[in-house]
């Protein structure tokens, strides 16, 4: 049986020796529980975990989907909320709001809650170039939402019910630098095609956000991604660029902004496009082709 305005928090790890610690401190005095979904990390990570009193679970990796929806199915999670956090991510408590007390505060009907998400990048808070505020489901009723089986842009996903807001913000800062962050998103960039290619072919049909421009922020982020996908490629890279740098203001986040965008433009999203044009030139543009490929690398089981 669930127990009544309690909260549980999951948190997924591989190798998080540097930001486990700080990721459950922020959380101690909010949340009940907090689960750690380890994939055998080779470092500290579980012994620090257990220390601070975490509840560890290991499972090997495939996707961050099908990793957080086992944890929501093999956890024993008794408490009626679940909150979604990454190991680099940490609860800003810089505002004196009670979580415990604002959920108790929702209706019945309300099984999803929305905060603010805020990325440090360099030491540097990203406010601007559409980054921030940006509000992000990431705490739901226990056992009324799933995340979407994607391999990129994967969301929380109610069952039933209605969402609110809580002003709260959940502060994304990673620690590594940045040859650590271009290995990262290296492998970004390769499931990013693959969710660019699902989205063009309907490989695997898995999303289960309805696109909308004036919809959540969900909705949102999928309705521009449909656009993005209509530009030509090793274009968009340019636009994208312009648009979150010029028209929303990047420009004001400073040098270690100016890394960011370039980083996000010329190298990430320049990468996937690289990456895109490679698989489509290696099977000469045959569809079928293309899809049996991404389906026997990468279908999940």
């Amino acid at each position: 049986m669930k127990s009544s305005n309690t909260i549980s928090a999951i948190i997924l790890t591989y190798n998080e020796e540097q930001h486990i610690s700080r990721c459950i401190a922020s959380l101690k005095n909010t949340v009940d529980e907090i689960f750690i979904i380890d994939s055998y990390s080779k470092d500290n990570t579980v012994a620090i975990a257990e220390n601070l009193g975490a509840k560890v679970y290991q499972n090997a990796w495939v996707n961050y989907a099908t990793q957080f929806n086992w944890a929501l199915e093999h956890c024993d999670i008794q408490s009626e909320w679940v909150w979604r956090i990454d190991a680099d991510e940490y609860y800003e408590s810089k505002k004196k709001i009670y979580l415990k007390e604002s959920l108790a505060n929702l209706e019945n009907d309300v099984t999803g809650v929305y905060i603010k998400r805020k990325i440090i990048f360099m030491g540097k808070e990203l406010l601007y170039g559409g980054w921030y505020p940006v509000w992000h489901l990431k705490i739901w009723r226990n056992g009324k939402g799933f995340c979407e089986n994607r391999w990129m842009d994967e969301h929380i996903k109610l069952t039933e019910g209605t969402t609110k807001q809580i002003d709260l913000v959940q502060v994304d800062e990673n620690l590594n630098d940045l040859s650590w962050w271009t290995d990262k998103h290296n492998g970004y960039a390769s499931r990013e095609m693959v969710d660019l290619l699902d989205t063009q072919y309907q490989i695997f049909s898995t999303s289960s956000v309805t696109p909308k421009l004036f919809g959540t922020g969900e909705q949102r982020k999928r309705y521009l991604k449909l656009k993005y996908l209509k530009l030509p490629l090793f274009v968009r890279p340019f636009m994208y660029f312009f648009y979150v740098y010029v028209i929303k203001l990047g420009f004001l986040d400073g040098k270690s902004g100016f890394v960011w965008y370039i980083l996000q433009a010329f190298w990430y999203r320049f990468l996937v496009d690289a990456k895109i044009y490679e698989l489509k030139k290696e099977f000469n543009n045959d569809e079928k082709k293309i899809i049996a490929h991404i389906k026997e690398k990468y279908q999940t089981k």
